[in-house]
């Protein structure tokens, strides 16, 4: 199955970025729709997710959401297949951003930077945007099969600009010296369901979010901010939170949890303005049926 996997999207790849831009627009609606009907399991998880986000929408209300969801799953997907080909005017002149400082200036002054996003809009789109912006963006990625599609999307993000690492046991130390250096790190940190994990409230339910983010910021020194990635009907909007108040003088344990309800609060906070850009078609809540990951 896995050499059917990387047939699928490398076809994909390539038909999509020959496809006029409307049609190729309008051919991932339309699987958008045809998964909706089909409601498999990460159209059921989608359902779910949302349902416990907004416990207070009936049945009618929370199928609109998942169709929009859905949609703006696919429009990822497009324009991820697409961006590569997209120039500097198209990357910038879609992107609008709130409070951009708080990534930019540690940048500049060389203090590093770490930035957590969630599951929302197309981080693909932001990276390259601070890539156009001369800011370097190193992040890391799940070594999935097939190998060969992996090394595919890694070359897609090396293209633009990016540096992704690994995710192993040494890619911490490597994440520290980039900070040291006044670089920027960039981790997609709503969703870790190992032991590693830290549970937080969320949406007054209990979910599992990555320790990465805080640890690395306790253990650095460097600021820590969100990025909620929001689309819009031209582009995405990139919505920055101040910097995270790091007291490293407490338990690092202590800290860490701290920090890491922290950042769940902004994202709920983020989340809850702008629902449907958050596509998360995985497991986050911890409920009856949870089983822990090594």
């Amino acid at each position: 199955m896995a050499w059917l996997t990387y047939l699928i999207y490398s076809a994909l790849w390539r038909v999509v970025r020959w496809l006029p831009e409307q049609t190729a627009y309008g051919f991932f609606n339309l699987l958008a729709k045809i998964a909706h009907r089909r409601n498999g399991k990460r159209v059921q998880r989608l359902r779910l997710n949302y349902q416990t986000i907004k416990p207070s929408l009936n049945d009618s209300e929370i199928e609109v959401l998942v169709a929009r969801g859905l949609k703006n799953a696919m429009r990822y997907w497009c324009e991820t297949f697409r961006i590569s080909d997209w120039d500097f005017e198209r990357i910038s002149s879609t992107v609008k951003t709130v409070n951009e400082r708080y990534l930019f200036d540690p940048v500049k002054e060389g203090r590093g930077v770490i930035v957590a996003l969630p599951h929302a809009g197309n981080w693909d789109h932001a990276g390259a945007f601070f890539c156009s912006r001369g800011v370097k963006v190193n992040t890391v990625a799940e070594h999935l099969k097939p190998e060969r599609l992996f090394k595919k999307f890694l070359a897609h993000r090396e293209r633009m600009g990016m540096r992704v690492l690994d995710l192993n046991a040494g890619v911490l130390g490597e994440l520290e010296e980039i900070l040291h250096e006044g670089g920027l790190v960039a981790l997609v940190a709503d969703r870790d369901l190992s032991k590693s994990g830290i549970n937080v409230d969320f949406f007054q339910k209990t979910a599992r979010m990555p320790a990465g983010p805080a640890l690395l910021a306790y253990k650095t020194g460097a600021d820590l901010i969100t990025a909620f990635v929001a689309y819009t009907d031209k582009g995405i909007e990139i919505f920055f939170s101040p910097p995270q108040k790091v007291n490293r003088e407490l338990k690092q344990s202590i800290e860490i949890e701290r920090l890491t309800q922290s950042l769940a609060d902004q994202f709920e906070s983020d989340i809850s303005k702008n629902l449907d850009s958050w596509h998360m078609q995985q497991r986050i809540f911890i409920d009856e049926s949870f089983v822990e990951r090594s």
